[in-house]
């Protein structure tokens, strides 16, 4: 049953993917495409903060992922006049890559909650939180292969970009609600290629500056308080 608990939220991940592929592909669907699209990108974020929860958390589990969401919520506020340039993502990188999976998709997943409370609100939240969230994964990944060169997470930063735009984007496409096709994710994708690479660029430079430091503090703070759940 752990096990399952454990396996759980990546089954979902991986179901949503397919249900994405199979109602943008397979005529006959695309009437349910943003419902079922919403409910499944509910169902992935519930699952990952119900992970989290099923680990009893501590106020010391609770203390560093709280810390990182009001850094980056505050950082992105801050950077707000800047379009698509701001430290969230390196930051929830980190929180992947030193407190483990789990903790990264809740990190990211809180700031983009927390963050919109300032900067608004909207169906777009959930999104968000699931593109920040994937993010946060991929650096809880990384923490378990111990694949933490830095010029490593420089190149994830970059794509986590194109990554989080993409996500995110799958709202958009729900917006129009005028039918789904490979042309119009095409479309809307290609459109928002300037703003996912500047996004990019912005993470690589915040990896460049924020990467070792913070992770070195946040490695203390693990090893201290016996946080390791990898």
């Amino acid at each position: 049953m752990n096990r399952f608990r454990k396996l759980l939220p990546w089954l979902l991940l991986g179901a949503m993917t397919g249900c994405i592929l199979v109602l943008t592909f397979l005529p006959g669907l695309t009437q349910y495409y943003t419902l079922l699209l919403f409910g499944g990108a509910g169902c992935c974020v519930a699952a990952l903060l119900l992970a989290f929860e099923n680990h009893r958390p501590s106020a010391r589990d609770l203390m560093p992922v709280m810390v990182l969401v009001a850094t980056a919520s505050l950082g992105r506020v801050v950077f707000s006049f800047v379009p698509q340039v701001q430290p969230v993502t390196v930051l929830v990188l980190c929180a992947g890559i030193s407190l483990g999976p789990v903790q990264g998709f809740v990190t990211g997943a809180l700031s983009a909650v927390v963050s919109n409370l300032m900067l608004g609100m909207g169906p777009w939240t959930l999104w968000q939180m699931l593109g920040w969230g994937v993010i946060g994964l991929l650096g809880g990944g990384m923490k378990r292969f111990r694949l933490r060169q830095k010029w490593l997470v420089c190149v994830l930063a970059l794509l986590s970009g194109f990554l989080y735009g993409w996500i995110v984007d799958i709202w958009t496409v729900a917006f129009y609600g005028e039918g789904v096709s490979l042309e119009l994710f095409l479309t809307v994708y290609g459109a928002a290629t300037l703003f996912n690479l500047i996004h990019g660029v912005g993470n690589l430079i915040f990896a460049l500056l924020l990467y070792p430091t913070v992770c070195r503090k946040l490695d203390r703070v693990v090893v201290k308080y016996g946080l390791d759940h990898r």
